[in-house]
């Protein structure tokens, strides 16, 4: 996997991960630099050590799945990307400012619910020519880039660009996906 894919696939996962951090921004009526740095490292740890687990559930079942692997992570990519445009399109009722803390039961809750889809993103790593390590970091680094940036976006710019966010992030997992299974079938 080319780094230019790595950094692309990592954008993808990640914008789960901005576009509630951007939420999260705008339901703050100050800036505290500690609930913005909570939100970036929880999202971070959870996005990286998802691909981890998946691509360790991935590795155990790759000899019973090597002949349609390719399949497996197409269908995967583009089933995440396809959840994340379809979300994207939902209307949604954004709460109030408020400044109350960051209750760590929903940190953490919402640090899973943002990094499921990178799980997924793992088991199909699996399958691939891809150093973990360097993936699991790059998912991990970007992530809390991204989410330290909406945290502060959706603080200061409001809710317009997490539409674009997640559409983004949804083509780039499904374009990724294809262009794994075209690859696979020789067609590129």
């Amino acid at each position: 996997m080319s780094l230019l894919t790595l950094f692309l696939v990592s954008l993808g996962v990640s914008a789960d991960a901005f576009a509630v951090a951007l939420g999260k921004g705008l339901q703050m009526r100050r800036l505290r630099v500690g609930d913005a740095l909570a939100i970036a490292v929880t999202f971070g740890v959870f996005q990286a050590l998802m691909p981890l687990l998946g691509w360790l559930l991935g590795t155990s079942l790759r000899d019973y799945i090597t002949e349609i692997d390719h399949w497996v992570a197409f269908g995967l990519l583009a089933a995440i990307g396809g959840k994340m445009l379809w979300e994207a399109f939902q209307t949604d009722e954004e709460g109030g400012a408020s400044d109350l803390g960051l209750p760590l039961s929903e940190l953490l809750l919402l640090g899973v619910a943002t990094s499921i889809d990178a799980l997924a993103v793992g088991i199909s790593l699996a399958f691939l020519e891809v150093s973990i390590l360097g993936a699991v970091v790059a998912i991990g680094v970007i992530t809390f880039a991204v989410s330290l940036a909406g945290v502060v976006i959706g603080h200061r710019a409001g809710v317009r660009f997490r539409r674009p966010a997640e559409i983004a992030g949804g083509l780039i997992l499904i374009l990724i996906g294809l262009r794994i299974l075209l690859t696979h079938l020789g067609i590129l």
